[in-house]
């Protein structure tokens, strides 16, 4: 079939698929007339940009202003058992929309277009990706992901991975404990709820690299923090953690 007829067949399907299932940006409700558009217009997802604001260098905790990136006062007090964590943007506007419409809506094709956003976002910024050897996605216990129909980490790191040209290395960290989410707690909740409950499987994969935790939000980094440690102790060289927004 040469390209013109393959193009004129598919222009005549896209015709019929509009007019009669027609698909709305769940932002919007622009109409999504572009092949690569799913669930939410290429519009809205370009509006959501890079945050400029100065940053912790360590946690990435944003500050106000445009000031250098500096450590805030919690990572000088108690260094975190990470090396260093980006966020996207703060956990707010179209970005906490998207995230929500992504975990809690079933829309699993977002997660393609939430990897290029962290591609987009932070892709360029050397001290997170140089020399990193695999991308290890957070873990959820296996009753949460079938409750959920899937692990909305996994799906952004695996689409990461292939963008970056990194090694995605899955199952070997493990949620042991089916525990209450995180967002219903408290601040100091959050600290015990995830006390040890991360496990490494099989360390061999990961022994004396350096790895990217990827998540979706990141609050008050306890999950972060105790998945880092579990990795440390089974020997991980480094570890850097990505997520998409800040609470």
């Amino acid at each position: 079939m040469n390209s013109l007829l393959h193009e004129k067949i598919y222009s005549s399907a896209k015709f019929a698929e509009l007019i009669f299932f027609p698909s709305f940006c769940q932002l919007c409700s622009t109409l999504l007339e572009y092949p690569q558009e799913k669930v939410i217009c290429r519009f809205c997802l370009k509006s959501i940009t890079p945050h400029k604001s100065s940053y912790c260098l360590c946690c990435g905790r944003f500050f106000e202003g445009h000031g250098e990136p500096h450590l805030c006062q919690d990572c000088l007090k108690d260094s975190p058992p990470f090396s260093l964590h980006r966020s996207c943007g703060p956990y707010k506007g179209k970005l906490k929309d998207v995230i929500l419409l992504y975990k809690y809506h079933h829309f699993r094709v977002l997660g393609k277009d939430l990897a290029h956003l962290i591609q987009r976002s932070l892709g360029r910024e050397e001290r997170l990706w140089w020399g990193v050897e695999a991308i290890i996605p957070v873990p959820l216990h296996p009753k949460k992901k079938r409750q959920r129909g899937f692990n909305q980490a996994q799906v952004i790191a695996k689409c990461l991975a292939e963008l970056m040209g990194i090694e995605l290395v899955e199952k070997q960290l493990a949620k042991t404990r089916n525990v209450p989410p995180q967002t219903s707690l408290e601040l100091e909740d959050r600290k015990k709820n995830v006390l040890g409950v991360f496990r490494v499987e099989n360390g061999d994969k990961v022994k004396e690299k350096v790895v990217l935790l990827v998540d979706d939000v990141y609050t008050t980094g306890a999950t972060i923090r105790e998945c880092s440690r579990a990795l440390r102790g089974a020997g991980v060289k480094e570890v850097r953690a990505v997520t998409l927004a800040r609470a």
